[in-house]
């Protein structure tokens, strides 16, 4: 393996000088520090990132561990962290899925981490995470010291789904439900379940996987049994999608046949034929608050208790049951 003594042997120059040049300190003439890069990139020599890191104990960057890297979704959350990033000295590396957990986050070679990867085992965040490598969880209410919870606030906005669908006579009901390993999704179907017990109403729950596909999927094998429910909630918009697409081939129309709601609020949603019933989720100012937060405990150990994103209550035509009962909630209309 090539060494800094390799380099520094190849140029005719002391360790001491390469270190120099290399983490650009010290006064050292151009002609000195040419001859060093140039050895450097003939021997292919690349400095030791972790090493490094031991050494200074801060790197400045933040590491985001992301289960993928496609789709809208994730798209607009890492916009937020990264408009934010750019406001401050910090530097950012995205890091998405691995067989195995990345070495970047079980060697510490960031100062701090943001979590979006459900497959990142709770107890390794818990083992790595210490007052110089916090930790920030999208994914994950988990409890552990300097991990630090910063999620959706899934219960209120699916507690709006409910008796936005419920005061307007809704009695049979269905779940469509995420990803069987997302968070989000399990404080989605358990406050819905809750809400319709708590109503002396059952619901029937069918899997998804929080993708369109899915929800056309379970819209199909609905329509195929006959028996259709008077409302549909799927547990993010683009199921939602599949499900409206699947019912346009069959003739029926949402709100006259089926009423619908999703969640997320993605930008397609009020743009559907109905518009989409749904609830909105600010996924830049989601990414943007969780490295804020991050950076002011790096740099001054500020207080950073658990909180949750807020969420709002949109209600389009999808969702518009004729011959509503006498409202018992609010509502916000957009």
């Amino acid at each position: 393996m090539i060494t800094i003594k390799d380099v520094a042997q190849r140029a005719g120059v002391s360790i001491t000088t390469v270190s120099y040049v290399l983490n650009g300190k010290g006064s050292i003439s151009e002609a000195t520090r040419q001859a060093v890069l140039a050895a450097a990139e003939e021997l292919n020599y690349h400095p030791n990132a972790h090493a490094r890191h031991l050494k200074r104990r801060r790197t400045r960057t933040i590491g985001v561990f992301v289960g993928a890297l496609g789709g809208l979704f994730y798209e607009e959350i890492l916009d937020g962290i990264h408009t934010t990033i750019l406001q401050t000295d910090y530097e950012l590396i995205i890091c998405p899925e691995t067989r195995a957990p990345s070495r970047i986050l079980t060697n510490r070679q960031v100062d701090a981490a943001i979590i979006f990867d459900v497959k990142i085992p709770s107890d390794l965040l818990a083992s790595l995470a210490w007052k110089r490598f916090p930790i920030v969880t999208l994914d994950r209410g988990l409890e552990a010291a300097c991990v630090f919870p910063v999620l959706i606030d899934n219960a209120r906005g699916t507690r709006a789904v409910f008796h936005h669908l419920y005061d307007q006579g809704a009695t049979s009901l269905v779940f469509v439900a995420g990803s069987p390993d997302s968070f989000d999704n399990a404080e989605r179907r358990e406050t819905f379940l809750r809400e319709a017990e708590r109503h002396g109403l059952a619901v029937r729950c069918c899997q998804g996987y929080f993708t369109e596909a899915s929800g056309y999927e379970v819209a199909q094998e609905i329509i195929a049994s006959r028996d259709l429910p008077e409302a549909v909630f799927c547990a993010n918009d683009q199921m939602a999608i599949g499900f409206l697409h699947a019912m346009g081939e069959h003739g029926l129309r949402a709100p006259q046949d089926i009423a619908l709601v999703g969640f997320d609020d993605i930008p397609v949603a009020r743009y559907l034929q109905p518009p989409l019933t749904t609830v909105r989720v600010s996924r830049p100012d989601w990414g943007a608050r969780a490295v804020t937060r991050l950076i002011d405990f790096l740099e001054h150990e500020a207080p950073f208790p658990a909180e949750r994103i807020p969420v709002r209550f949109i209600a389009r035509q999808s969702s518009h049951i004729e011959s509503p009962r006498v409202p018992r909630s609010y509502h916000e209309s957009q």
